[in-house]
């Protein structure tokens, strides 16, 4: 009844007990299954993957109840399941490799499904409308007002210094760092139009009266990058690990006077996600962290 009304109060009106009784009946069913049913928003309730699991078989009878249970059991101890993730196809090549890797090996019943996105609000839409349980999102300035007013959790794990990615041949190659103002003589290519760190160079971009001559937006880094590469402009991208292959097609040189991006996971309520979505943030924050260093 509740995984239907998505209201305890509703529920406690229609059994005619209080909103208490019903919420105690919940709690003993999260601890007896040892884990999560429900994520407590301020509006209500909504079912997490393990209490649809339980609403399922509870309707489909005693076998499926059964049936239910262990599949229960498997999403606990980590041996089953499966992890949803929100994020752009850049961030699972440079920060997700080694941890899809590392993961996919220490739990291989466990799924991993990928949603890629063209930005952090797309991302932050997906983990809302519950199509996803986990998103990789840039955590810029205006996002910690935007998400936490959406009952969104942020957990950031990693701040990226910006970089202008120009070919060795190149007379500003030979720079050893830049200012944002130097950014006047490129010929740039700029993050994305509508994503967070578009909007956070653009704010610095305005700053500095930057030149409209001679500017490019790209769809994503990669893109940005192998643009570089081939000579079409210099590339401002946040330096990623391993964003530049032993081919050396490209130089990355520091750019100061613009905030490092922030990066880093979003979930609708971290108590209420599976131990198998723990464990992968988990695996992806350690490897991220630990190439930072």
């Amino acid at each position: 009844m509740v995984c239907e009304a998505r209201n305890l109060s509703a529920v406690a009106r229609e059994m005619n007990c209080s909103q208490s009784a019903v919420s105690q009946h919940v709690r003993r069913l999260e601890k007896e299954v040892g884990l999560p049913l429900m994520e407590r928003q301020p509006r209500g309730v909504v079912p997490t993957e393990a209490g649809r699991i339980l609403q399922r078989a509870a309707s489909d009878g005693l076998t499926a109840l059964g049936e239910g249970l262990r599949t229960l059991e498997e999403l606990r101890t980590g041996r089953g399941g499966g992890v949803l993730i929100a994020t752009g196809a850049t961030t699972i090549r440079h920060l997700m490799g080694a941890a899809i890797e590392e993961y996919s090996r220490r739990y291989p019943d466990v799924g991993l499904e990928f949603h890629t996105e063209r930005s952090s609000h797309r991302c932050i839409d997906a983990l809302r409308s519950g199509a996803v349980d986990l998103a990789w999102v840039s955590v810029a300035p205006d996002a910690h007002g935007v998400c936490g007013a959406q009952g969104v959790e942020l957990r950031p794990v990693i701040s990226l210094e910006w970089v202008l990615a120009v070919r060795p041949g190149d007379p500003l190659a030979a720079e050893s760092a830049l200012g944002a103002a130097d950014l006047a003589r490129t010929r740039l290519i700029r993050p994305p139009a509508g994503t967070s760190s578009g909007r956070q160079v653009e704010d610095v971009l305005g700053a500095v009266a930057l030149s409209s001559r001679a500017t490019t937006r790209a769809t994503d880094w990669d893109t940005a990058l192998l643009l570089a590469e081939l000579g079409l402009g210099h590339a401002l991208i946040p330096a990623m690990p391993g964003l530049v292959g032993p081919s050396g097609a490209v130089r990355l040189i520091p750019v100061t006077g613009i905030p490092r991006l922030e990066v880093g996971w979003a979930a609708r309520q971290w108590s209420a996600l599976s131990p198998a979505a723990r464990e992968f943030a988990a695996a992806v924050t350690r490897h991220v962290t630990a190439g930072a260093g």
